[in-house]
């Protein structure tokens, strides 16, 4: 297995990687850094938690050159404001030993307080689309000078409806560069703008790394409505840390609050929620402050917490796809993971259908919330129950 140095890697910010405890690349970053480095455009398929942060800014930050006020030099766009912040948090140290900076831009926070960061000089802009676009409009950031540009999960950017405003940057951006993009999949509209966007790409793709149904154990619960949070609740203490999928945001917070009421430490996060509670609960449940995060599918877009143990659709999800999103949060770095989904009566027929599209055929089995097996899901096989 390669190491950072033989990838072409500075021994600067290999040497800063190391004091992290962070010493042999993931295979996403092993197969992409060098072509990066190099200048070529690179196309990178990998599924969320692959480590594809350190394969775009390793050679952004080290192929950068020092950004005038106001003209950043390297332009990242992301799907959700967490993912904006968490970019930046990660590729920090590292831009700090190369004598560069990255900064979160995104909706819902001061637009002045980021107006005031690029006037001082952004090497990398790190941002979600809307507020690029404003800024760019207000003639607030000038995108001459941009020498890489990078695309993070472009699938997400188009499951999210934001295509039309991730295209309208890219083509403000006309002067030679180096576009670097990463996605779960390279298939119809992320397959457009790899034609569009890329100059003669170099693929690679880790397939390997791909979230199956197979990774994952799975059990459906048929509950009653009056005791379905104390279920969630049963559920969740047979775990250190949950993640609840909600449809709406209504949802979210009236579960999140019948946990607390069960003595379970829940928060919800979603897009009503102002930005510095959405980061402090995030936060919260990666130290393990919080057991459950509740959450609805495009807020949890912005979730990426290794060792989560247990997945619930507290309402099942819409389709076969979603529930494959939801359910990898929890078959991260090779674990596998507990995924329970709770059916009420008139959920009955859609949840069989869907069983059917991920091919986990198994009968949904009632549960009431003082039943033993949920303090333990794994204690119970659902074919013989």
């Amino acid at each position: 297995m390669a190491d950072f140095h033989s990838l072409g890697v500075s021994s600067a910010v290999a040497d800063s990687l190391a004091a992290r405890g962070i010493t042999r690349p993931f295979p996403i970053q092993e197969l992409t850094i060098a072509d990066a480095l190099a200048g070529r455009d690179v196309c990178g398929k990998a599924k969320t938690g692959s480590g594809k942060t350190l394969a775009f800014g390793i050679p952004a930050l080290e192929r950068l050159s020092k950004a005038e006020p106001g003209k950043p030099r390297g332009l990242a766009l992301v799907p959700t404001r967490e993912l904006a912040t968490q970019v930046c948090d990660e590729l920090a140290p590292l831009a700090e030993m190369l004598d560069r900076n990255a900064v979160a831009i995104y909706g819902g926070a001061p637009i002045e307080k980021q107006i005031a960061k690029i006037n001082k000089g952004v090497d990398l802009v790190v941002a979600t689309p809307g507020r690029m676009i404003d800024l760019i409009e207000r003639k607030e950031i000038s995108v001459a000078d941009i020498e890489i540009v990078i695309v993070d999960e472009a699938d997400r950017m188009a499951d999210m409806g934001f295509l039309p405003q991730l295209e309208w940057i890219l083509r403000q951006i006309e002067g030679t560069h180096q576009t670097l993009l990463f996605s779960a999949t390279l298939d119809g509209a992320v397959n457009t703008l790899i034609k569009r966007y890329q100059d003669d790409p170099v693929m690679h793709e880790v397939v390997s790394d791909e979230v199956t149904v197979e990774q994952m154990q799975h059990r459906f619960i048929a509950v009653h409505q009056m005791d379905k949070p104390k279920v969630a609740a049963a559920i969740s203490r047979g775990g250190n840390r949950t993640i609840m999928f909600t449809r709406t945001k209504h949802m979210a917070d009236r579960l999140a609050q019948a946990l607390d009421d069960e003595g379970v430490r829940a928060a919800a996060i979603h897009g009503d929620l102002r930005q510095s509670n959405r980061e402090r609960a995030l936060s919260d449940f990666g130290d393990g402050k919080l057991s459950v995060m509740v959450a609805t599918d495009v807020a949890a877009r912005g979730i990426h917490v290794d060792e989560v143990d247990i997945v619930i659709h507290y309402d099942p999800p819409s389709d076969h796809k979603t529930y494959l999103h939801r359910s990898g949060r929890t078959a991260r770095a090779g674990s596998s993971g507990m995924v329970a989904t709770l059916v009420l009566y008139n959920e009955e027929l859609e949840v069989k259908r869907l069983q059917k599209r991920i091919e986990v055929e198994q009968p949904i089995i009632e549960m009431f919330s003082n039943d033993p097996r949920l303090a333990d899901l794994t204690s119970y096989d659902p074919l013989e129950a």
